[in-house]
């Protein structure tokens, strides 16, 4: 009853997506089936004590779960139990003072704009259809802006200013920002929705729609850009966030500014922003190692 509750609180107070709501779900029944299994009997959040999430913590690292998954897992039973706190169902939050496992920095995956470009002006790539043109222009913006995939699946023609040249964005906490858009992208964008207008019959407000009119959905959009980066084999993750990494890494790799990146990305602190300045300073230094002749050493 409870975690169903604090699913509806995230969904209709904190606008998350229906990506975090799912994981936040798993990661609770996850947890109550763990201490059902310990004590024999039916989870009930108002007897949980520290102990048992310590133990629980434990018992997902004895199991080889990564400590940014456990992590994760340990931030969903804290909010639940933060919300359960707030509604006066328990006094005190058990997971509030616990301490996740320490996780090593990974800097993040890109695709390279080489790699990209060769991809996206490759005709034989994608298909003459509306589903083909509307894949290839999904996949451009994505590089081009930066933007998350539940971000754009909200994207409405209403959002694109042809005359300012920028698209609005509804981001995380429902915060909206403003994208600049180059006139090569705003071309592409009319192209889209010309073939977009001619092939689709149901007529929808949303920028990116199925063949029947309806809005795409995260888990499409993700299934869209996986199949078309399967061709890049160096390329360990192949999920639109590596877009928005690749749309990050090339900004700062040209002179961009750190605070318009971080604008731009929606990001609500520098830090985040920051990790890219590592990628790029690795990338100088593997080409410093592969063409210097006195770069052994580095």
């Amino acid at each position: 009853m409870y975690k169903e509750k604090f699913i509806q609180h995230l969904r209709n107070e904190k606008n998350y997506s229906s990506h975090t709501e799912i994981s936040y779900f798993r990661d609770i029944a996850q947890f109550e089936e763990f201490i059902e299994k310990e004590t024999g009997e039916k989870c009930d959040p108002t007897t949980v004590d520290r102990d048992q999430i310590r133990i629980w913590i434990s018992t997902l690292m004895s199991e080889g779960i990564k400590s940014r998954s456990v992590n994760r897992k340990l931030s969903a039973i804290r909010s639940f139990f933060k919300y359960l706190q707030k509604i006066n169902v328990i006094e005190k939050n058990p997971a509030l003072e616990i301490t996740g496992p320490k996780v090593d920095k990974e800097l993040p995956s890109f695709v390279s704009h080489k790699d990209l470009t060769r991809i996206l002006d490759d005709d034989s790539c994608f298909s003459d259809d509306f589903e083909g043109q509307r894949d290839r222009f999904l996949i451009e913006l994505l590089y081009v802006t930066g933007m998350r995939r539940a971000e754009i699946t909200k994207l409405k023609d209403i959002d694109i200013d042809k005359s300012s040249k920028t698209i609005r964005v509804l981001g995380k906490r429902n915060k909206e920002r403003l994208i600049p858009l180059s006139d090569r992208t705003l071309e592409k964008v009319n192209d889209y929705l010309t073939i977009r207008n001619e092939k689709v019959e149901n007529k929808s407000p949303f920028l990116f729609v199925k063949k029947d009119g309806n809005p795409i959905y995260p888990n499409m959009i993700y299934n869209i850009v996986n199949r078309y980066l399967e061709g890049i084999q160096t390329l360990a993750k192949k999920s639109p966030h590596i877009l928005r990494h690749s749309f990050a890494t090339e900004m700062l790799n040209n002179g961009a500014e750190i605070t318009a990146v971080k604008e731009i990305l929606g990001h609500s602190s520098l830090s985040s922003t920051e990790v890219y300045t590592h990628v790029t300073f690795e990338e100088l230094k593997k080409a410093y190692q592969h063409a210097h002749p006195r770069a052994d050493n580095l």
